[in-house]
């Protein structure tokens, strides 16, 4: 019975030894089958995850720098608008400026242009009234000629003197000895 009990306790599980010797061997091997498949494909695929690790990361730490570089430009560009924007309202503030003084320019040109014309018209009317007193000058000398051959020409008393005079003002008119 021990022949049979050793024979029964080594196929318990109906495993015989060359079973269990090539299932351990099969072990053995797939170990030894990991620890190469481990050395030259595991390590190479992990050293590329971690260089592909560090690439991420260092790109996401260049994207972080870059983005904070935009900041900065952004923040210079906004201050340079601004600066324009300061630059734009002082050119338009002198632009102004010198509008006015254009301004105020030609309106001194236009009365000092207005004054000459003025002193022009006043010359004018100056010369207009000595020709109207020559002119009245001469009437009178006329007036006087004619009086004056009336008188030679038949003894006048006052009445008839008197006469002339009114006939003679009358003739010339009232408003040529009022100017």
């Amino acid at each position: 019975m021990t022949g049979i009990l050793a024979e029964e306790t080594t196929r318990i599980f109906n495993l015989d030894s060359q079973l269990l010797f090539d299932a351990l061997f099969l072990a053995v091997n797939i170990f030894l089958l990991f620890l190469v498949a481990s050395y030259f494909l595991f390590n190479p695929v992990r050293n590329l995850l971690k260089k592909r690790q560090d690439m991420i990361e260092a790109d996401i730490e260049a994207a972080k720098k870059d983005k904070e570089d935009a900041a900065v430009l952004k923040s210079e560009y906004d201050e340079k608008i601004k600066a324009a924007d300061k630059d734009a309202d002082m050119i338009l503030a002198e632009a102004r400026k010198n509008g006015l003084a254009k301004e105020e320019q030609i309106i001194e040109e236009a009365k000092a242009e207005a004054g000459r014309i003025i002193d022009r018209a006043n010359n004018e009317i100056e010369l207009e009234k000595k020709r109207a007193a020559d002119d009245m000058k001469k009437e009178i000398i006329a007036v006087a000629t004619a009086m004056a051959s009336k008188v030679v020409s038949g003894k006048i008393d006052a009445d008839i003197q008197e006469s002339l005079v009114d006939d003679t003002l009358n003739e010339m008119g009232d408003n040529t000895w009022q100017s």
